[in-house]
C-alpha cells in the first residue's frame, strides 16, 4: 500500500474523531456534560438542605396578662384624663369616665422609694435624655453624669415630668421589671404602653399616686 493511500487514511479517522468531538460539545448550555469515563467516577451523595436561617431579633418579652393595657371597670369621682398611680398592685389607670379607665402595668420604686401625693405633668419628652439627679449619683457613683435618648437609655421612648419633682413617668428598656419594685421613685411602663398613654395625655394632666398601704388600691376589674 502506498503511503499516500495510508495518510488518507489516517487523516479521515482523525476527522471524524474530531466531529463527534464537536457534536458532543455542542450540545445546549442546560445539558451536563457527558463524562469521558463513566465508570471511573466516584459515588457523590446529595448535599443536605440547609440550615433555617436564625432570626437574629431577640424574642419580644410577653408581659402577664394582668400587666397588659386594658380597660377596666374602675369607680372614681376624678375627671377623665385623671392618671391615678396604684402602688400595692403596680398599676396605672388612665381615666375614661363613666366607671371605665385604660390599665397599665408599671414598675414602682423599690423599697424606701416609693412615695404618694398629686402632681401635674410639667413636661413631656421624646426620647428623653437621662442626667441622674445628684441624690441618685451619691447612692450610685459609678452612674453617667449624662446619657443621650436613645434605645439603650433607661427612660425609655417617652417621659412625663412630674411637677418639681425629680420623678417622671418613663419608659424602659427592661420590659421584664413591669410588675416589680426597682425604681428609685420613677414610674416606668413598656415602651409600647408609655408611647400609648404619652398620646393621651398633655401638660397639665392630674397624676394621683396612692400610697403603698391605700386600702382603696385594686378597685380596678377587666371588662370582659
Amino acid at each position: 500500500m502506498s503511503n499516500s493511500s495510508t495518510l488518507s487514511r489516517f487523516a479521515a479517522a482523525a476527522f471524524g474523531a474530531l466531529a463527534i468531538g464537536a457534536t458532543a460539545f455542542s450540545a445546549p448550555a442546560t445539558a451536563a456534560p457527558l463524562p469521558l469515563f463513566p465508570f471511573f467516577l466516584p459515588q457523590i451523595e446529595a448535599a443536605p438542605p440547609p440550615a433555617a436561617a436564625v432570626p437574629q431579633e431577640e424574642e419580644r418579652f410577653e408581659l402577664p396578662a394582668r400587666l397588659r393595657r386594658q380597660v377596666v371597670n374602675y369607680y372614681t369621682r376624678e375627671a377623665p384624663g385623671t392618671i391615678i398611680i396604684d402602688t400595692p398592685n403596680t398599676y396605672l389607670y388612665l381615666v375614661l369616665g363613666n366607671g371605665q379607665a385604660l390599665r397599665y402595668g408599671i414598675g414602682i420604686g423599690r423599697d424606701g422609694f416609693t412615695w404618694s401625693g398629686t402632681q401635674t405633668i410639667t413636661r413631656k419628652a421624646e426620647w428623653p435624655a437621662w442626667t441622674p439627679p445628684p441624690e441618685m449619683i451619691a447612692r450610685q457613683p459609678y452612674l453617667p453624669r449624662h446619657m443621650t435618648g436613645g434605645p439603650g437609655n433607661p427612660l425609655g421612648a417617652r417621659a412625663m415630668y412630674l411637677g418639681g419633682t425629680i420623678y417622671r413617668i418613663h419608659g424602659t428598656n427592661a420590659p421584664e421589671t413591669i410588675g416589680t419594685r426597682v425604681s428609685s421613685g420613677c414610674l416606668r411602663l413598656t415602651n409600647e404602653d408609655v408611647i400609648d398613654l404619652y398620646s393621651r395625655v398633655s401638660v397639665g394632666t392630674k397624676v394621683i399616686v396612692l400610697p403603698m398601704a391605700d386600702r382603696r388600691a385594686d378597685l380596678g376589674r377587666t371588662i370582659r
